[in-house]
């Protein structure tokens, strides 16, 4: 029993961790579309958008029937519940992912300014980094690695707040830009939200090495997506 517990328990943190570079695939393709204004490749972010979302399904379904039927306790039931929280966490970092997507077709042939330019490329390394981070200390089972992220994540919220003063500066300057600026705002918006996510998914491998739950960054519980 306890074999067949073990095989079981490494295919799921398998398939999570696959997701998981799934998600951090996403949202590389998200930011460079919309850096490069590639329409076409943010059709096809969201056209497969449901993959994520079937794959989520699919773990919390089988981290489900693994609680019911192996009843774990102590360090196995603490693996399975954090991908249990996780997988939700990566799927909703998706959705951010498909709404940049959205952006880059919405925005369309407006004039690009630079500075914003500049701080949403500055936030979409930040944030593809910050997943590809969370997944190899998810991996490692890093705590120390899981709580650095955190200063990334505050370090994104930074420049969400810049591009909101220098959006807002341009406005005043050009009320014709007011269109344009709403676009840039939602999508330094929807990185810092990703960082959110990911801090969350931090949280959980914390969870995994010590049974504490806590929050490292709390100014995130006052978000909204």
């Amino acid at each position: 029993m306890r074999r067949l517990f073990d095989d079981e328990l490494a295919d799921l943190d398998a398939d999570f961790t696959e997701m998981g570079m799934l998600v951090s695939e996403v949202i590389q393709q998200s930011v460079d579309s919309f850096t490069n204004r590639d329409a076409v490749a943010a059709q096809h972010i969201i056209d497969t958008d449901h993959e994520i979302n079937q794959r989520e399904i699919a773990l919390e379904k089988k981290t489900f029937e693994m609680i019911a039927l192996y009843q774990p306790v102590t360090t196995d039931l603490r693996e399975i519940v954090t991908i249990l929280k996780a997988v939700s966490e990566l799927e909703r970092a998706g959705d951010h992912a498909r709404n940049i997507a959205h952006a880059t077709i919405k925005f369309g042939s407006k004039q690009k300014i630079p500075v914003l330019e500049e701080l949403i490329d500055q936030m979409g390394q930040l944030g593809t980094q910050m997943i590809k981070d969370v997944l190899t200390a998810y991996v490692n089972k890093d705590e120390h690695e899981a709580r650095k992220l955190a200063d990334i994540d505050r370090k994104l919220d930074q420049l969400n707040h810049q591009v909101r003063a220098d959006s807002y500066q341009q406005m005043r300057q050009d009320p014709v830009f007011e269109t344009g600026a709403s676009i840039y705002l939602n999508v330094a918006q929807d990185l810092s939200r990703i960082g959110d996510y990911v801090t969350n998914v931090c949280e959980w491998i914390v969870y995994l090495k010590s049974g504490q739950i806590i929050e490292l960054n709390p100014a995130n519980q006052d978000s909204t997506d």
